[in-house]
């Protein structure tokens, strides 16, 4: 292979995830190392890491939406915590002096609601059980190891295929199989939360693996959203009630910090809604 056609081998997890499928798809200059195994199976995973040859992992596999997570706790939490440990058990193992960057995707989840945008040293304290796996998952990561670790805090993401249990599907499809003079009673949008288009995201990860950056660092949009206003930019001229909850929520990421290696964001909202249709 000519030189200025090497690729760079990158361990990937999670592969067939949303956020999997699109870096794949748009960096071709990275081999992605897929392991397609079962991340609970120590037997597979060692295999996996003893015959590969990337010194760089993308670790995105897990048991996500929270509705899953909260009716397969024990399976889920497995998944998020105990697999992230046997990689890098498997790492130490046999990569200890090769290996350069570990990428472990976790979750706004993991932070206290706020009203203020929140900032990687604001308080931590999970909303869902979805979080809480994953908050297990980064203390075990705070470990010192030799090589470089890297924790994304990522923010609400949104595509049309999606699982229809996620915020934005679940409202669109409510509102389109609903007939034109119906009046649709919604309940439960009186949140803000911070939507980050899926190109966006795997920008942010491409530039934190190239530059093997260390530490931990929130990927969102910067923008409050109200569930509200994207229900009502489906809607149109259908008519909606909403039904609030008792408390309203917030969820907004600071990005300052990811800012400052160069990320900056694409797209805006109305680029991420018109995807749906």
């Amino acid at each position: 292979m000519k030189k200025g056609n090497r690729k760079f081998l990158v361990g990937i997890t999670g592969s067939t995830g949303l956020i999997g499928k699109n870096l794949i798809k748009k960096y071709p200059k990275y081999k992605f190392i897929k392991f397609e195994g079962d991340i609970l199976n120590k037997r597979q995973v060692d295999n996996w890491i003893a015959n590969s040859k990337f010194n760089k992992l993308i670790h995105l596999a897990a048991k996500v939406p929270t509705a899953y997570v909260n009716t397969n706790y024990l399976n889920s939490k497995k998944t998020n915590y105990e697999g992230t440990k046997n990689l890098i058990n498997f790492i130490l193992k046999f990569k200890y002096k090769k290996f350069k960057w570990f990428f472990f995707a976790s979750t706004s989840h993991v932070y206290k609601e706020s009203k203020k945008k929140l900032k990687e040293n604001s308080r931590l304290k999970p909303y869902s059980k979805y979080g809480y796996t994953k908050l297990l998952a980064e203390r075990f990561l705070k470990r010192k190891t030799p090589f470089k670790i890297c924790i994304a805090r990522i923010f609400s993401i949104t595509h049309p295929k999606q699982h229809p249990s996620y915020a934005i599907p679940s409202i669109y499809k409510k509102i389109s199989k609903s007939k034109n003079n119906e009046v649709l009673v919604l309940k439960n949008l009186n949140h803000n939360r911070d939507f980050c288009h899926i190109d966006d995201v795997c920008r942010a990860i491409d530039l934190l693996c190239k530059k093997e950056i260390e530490g931990t660092y929130n990927i969102g949009s910067s923008k409050k959203i109200s569930l509200k206003y994207i229900a009502s930019f489906f809607a149109k001229k259908k008519k909606l009630i909403f039904v609030d909850n008792k408390l309203e929520s917030n969820i907004v990421a600071n990005i300052s910090r990811i800012k400052k290696i160069g990320f900056k964001p694409r797209f805006n909202l109305e680029k991420t809604l018109q995807d749906f249709k």
